[in-house]
């Protein structure tokens, strides 16, 4: 998908959710402020930053596929947003991340102390809101995705700089980590505008399938992208140590010099072999292998909201699975 093409789609879902996402945007300036300027210039440098949106886009495009009509989704969206703000933040200090969407990370800006203090900002503001909106459900959904997320935080750490790291112990960290918040903004989405708790389970489906397939194209981007248009380093995998799926595939199938190359890279974060290794993943079919299995996972949260009743709202939720795999950034 050209870059032309993949914001076209881009646009078009957002357009049916124009209203809403302005409403959204509304909701996070108005939350972000505090009587502390550093909180205030940090939060509006990462929120300013843009990115996709998907989390909030999620909540919205699920509360009108099942016809909602109040406000509470526009809440929520920010919520939803808050929270991954926050893990954006710490994730930059943990990584040493120098660059994301194009500009330098905060970490970068404003030091490591102020970045991982104004993401615990954001995290305590974010539970402030889910009070404000008294619904235990809702509490519940994002406390436990907080929760996971931070384990999964923790499971990724775990994992670097081990080469022994196989698919299933990845695939976790994934779920735990990108595809949690996903999941809990599809269940948020349905759950407020009342659907039942099978089809909140399916939104929740979806939402999950949806991040694990976003993750994955990401791992490919890390080594196949470009750098201008994924707004970050490429290779900033490999120099993290991070074993992410095209490494362990490579691992598992590559040849005995290939395997040993990698153990080598991941164990010391080494990114002088970074042609070397872009070589062999190619040559090996690694990254054609990740983008297969995020096609499957794609596949997956399209199915799960078979039985949604038709709308430009089920129609954007499909076009989102299709552009999670056929993008560039």
């Amino acid at each position: 998908m050209s870059a032309a093409t993949q914001n076209v789609t881009q646009n078009t879902i957002i357009e049916t959710i124009a209203a809403d996402m302005d409403a959204v945007n509304a909701v996070i300036r108005r939350r972000l402020h505090s009587e502390v300027s550093l909180v205030n210039q940090i939060a509006e440098y990462i929120i300013s930053a843009g990115g996709k949106r998907i989390r909030p886009v999620l909540v919205l495009l699920v509360a009108n596929a099942y016809s909602y009509r109040g406000t509470a989704h526009h809440e929520l969206a920010a919520v939803v947003e808050f929270i991954h703000t926050a893990t954006l933040l710490h994730d930059d200090v943990v990584d040493e991340s120098s660059l994301r969407r194009g500009r330098a990370t905060a970490n970068a800006l404003f030091g490591n102390a102020a970045s991982v203090l104004v993401g615990d900002f954001l995290y305590s503001r974010s539970f402030q809101m889910m009070v404000g909106l008294n619904n235990m459900r809702v509490m519940q959904i994002l406390s436990d995705a907080t929760n996971v997320i931070a384990e999964g935080e923790v499971l990724q750490l775990l994992n670097m700089h081990d080469p022994d790291v196989n698919q299933e112990r990845y695939l976790q960290v994934i779920r735990s980590k990108t595809a949690k918040l996903f999941e809990a903004a599809a269940e948020l989405g349905a759950l407020v505008a009342g659907a039942d708790d099978t089809q909140i389970a399916a939104a929740g489906e979806y939402g999950r399938s949806l991040g694990t397939a976003f993750q994955l194209i990401d791992d490919v981007l890390d080594y196949a992208g470009d750098a201008s248009e994924i707004g970050k380093n490429v290779g900033d995998d490999l120099r993290e140590g991070k074993p992410t799926l095209p490494l362990i595939y490579l691992m598992e199938n590559g040849t005995p010099a290939q395997r040993e190359l990698v153990r080598s890279c991941i164990e010391n974060g080494d990114e002088q072999h970074f042609d070397a290794i872009l070589a062999a993943i190619t040559s090996s079919g690694a990254l054609d292998y990740t983008r297969e299995q995020a096609v499957i996972a794609a596949r997956r949260a399209s199915d799960a909201i078979a039985d949604l009743p038709d709308s430009v709202h089920k129609q954007s939720l499909l076009q989102l699975a299709h552009f999670s795999v056929h993008r560039n950034h």
